[in-house]
């Protein structure tokens, strides 16, 4: 895709209102979580022993936990956890699924083969459980959880860049690079994969989200990143416990956490939309330059 093609496409994303919203509430989460620490002074770590689960106060804006800490401290710096976590799973899941995907489509036989059953074993296996093994294994760390994630979200990226390398094989510019002498690598890297990119890019966007979700959901089963490190998901897990007490105190991290995967859900699905009525615009003209 061209800069002009890029911008228009951008601008259509921004056109939607939900879009642009999620836009602005990720573009601010992901500042705070950035600038905490450094411009923002907060501490997630302090203790205020006098003002235990206290509901929100001038100095205590979402309250505090059972410890005397400073709820928006800890939901500022779990988003950054968050936020670590899912970009290190979906780096994970797009540089050994794309590959995969790529081969196996590109080639066929019993490289595709091969490595689809591989990706069918990977598929096979439940998320949340695969992700709970692999924790088992490595222990109890961030690490632990972007890799497990990661991992499970190999076949998708796998199963996608080898539907659309199926797709672009036959296409007439790839088969002219092949009469002019290019090699598998230099096709594959440099004219397929450039034209697969857009159901890929979404995948990131979707995947992020999952990742952060799963992230949550290990950590409120007390298999996430151990404290005092803050994690909303290991909020939530705590917080319940003082529903009566502190209803806020598990309130306020399930509310960040809801809008973050709602957030990356809307975008997903409007850029998923835009590209593929870009993609249909497309491909008339293309036919009819083939004809």
């Amino acid at each position: 895709m061209n800069a002009a093609a890029t911008r228009e496409a951008v601008r259509r994303v921004l056109g939607h209102r939900g879009a642009l919203l999620s836009v602005l509430y990720l573009g601010l989460m992901i500042l705070a979580s950035l600038l905490v620490g450094w411009a923002l002074p907060l501490d997630p770590l302090g203790q205020d022993y006098v003002n235990m689960l206290q509901g929100p106060s001038a100095a205590h804006w979402f309250g505090t936990d059972e410890l005397g800490r400073d709820v928006l401290a800890r939901v500022v710096y779990g988003a950054r956890t968050s936020l670590v976590t899912a970009a290190g799973a979906v780096a994970i899941a797009a540089v050994v699924g794309v590959p995969i995907g790529l081969v196996a489509g590109y080639f066929g036989g019993w490289r595709d083969a091969v490595l689809m059953r591989f990706v069918d074993v990977l598929l096979s296996l439940p998320g949340i459980l695969f992700a709970m093994a692999m924790i088992a294994v490595l222990g109890r760390s961030q690490v632990a959880a972007l890799v497990a994630v990661g991992i499970t979200g190999v076949p998708t990226f796998a199963r996608i860049t080898r539907a659309q390398v199926l797709s672009l094989r036959q296409r007439d510019f790839v088969t002219a690079v092949e009469a002019l002498g290019g090699s598998a690598a230099y096709n594959m890297f440099r004219t397929v994969l450039p034209n697969a990119w857009s159901p890929i890019l979404v995948q990131v966007v979707i995947l992020s989200s999952m990742a952060i979700l799963i992230e949550a959901s290990l950590a409120f089963l007390g298999l996430g990143i151990p404290p005092p490190t803050p994690s909303w998901g290991e909020m939530l897990r705590t917080g319940k416990s003082y529903l009566h007490d502190a209803p806020t105190y598990a309130i306020f991290p399930g509310l960040v956490l809801t809008f973050t995967i709602l957030s990356l859900d809307t975008l997903g699905r409007t850029l998923a939309r835009v590209l593929e009525d870009r993609h249909e615009a497309a491909d008339p003209a293309l036919e009819g330059g083939r004809t």
